[in-house]
């Protein structure tokens, strides 16, 4: 009889703690309402109409610009907070008060100086409605200039006579 009543007492206390770890994982795995809980979209309020701008080769110490274009495509309006290049040798200029209506576009120029010789690419980092940012770069090739003008031409002198 002892023995029945230890054999019934395991199987009850057996069955409590499986009851107790499915009641868990079933509160635990899913909320009631799924609907409820907000999805993680961001909407991107501002469109570029090109990331990258090639110049192909340049001369050396001849200063070059590209012309971004952006468009608000959020249904406020905002403005530019910011747009900085990473270094100085490039240099953006924007409108930095205009308020860019829903659907309107707005200019950033970006000049480039040019004055190293060699291969570069440069990001221009645009900041707006606040904290959210887009990233355009330039890019090209500069070379270096001849650093004397072309010999002079002395068969012009007998074309002349």
């Amino acid at each position: 009889m002892k023995k029945l009543f230890t054999l019934a007492g395991f199987c009850l206390i057996s069955s409590s703690a499986i009851f107790a770890q499915t009641s868990l994982a079933t509160t635990v795995a899913a909320p009631s309402d799924a609907s409820k809980i907000p999805a993680a979209t961001a909407v991107d309020a501002l469109v570029v109409n090109k990331a990258e701008f090639d110049f192909g080769k340049i001369p050396q110490g001849k200063p070059v610009t590209t012309v971004f274009e952006v468009t608000n495509t959020s249904k406020t309006g905002f403005k530019l907070d910011n747009v900085q290049a990473s270094c100085g040798c490039t240099t953006p200029q924007w409108d930095k008060d205009a308020i860019i209506a829903p659907g309107a576009t707005a200019k950033i120029t970006v000049g480039y100086n040019a004055a190293a010789e060699g291969p570069f690419t440069k990001p221009v980092t645009i900041t707006y409605n606040g904290t959210q940012t887009k990233v355009v770069t330039i890019k090209g090739e500069v070379w270096k200039t001849p650093a004397a003008s072309a010999p002079a031409n002395e068969s012009l002198n007998n074309l002349k006579n």
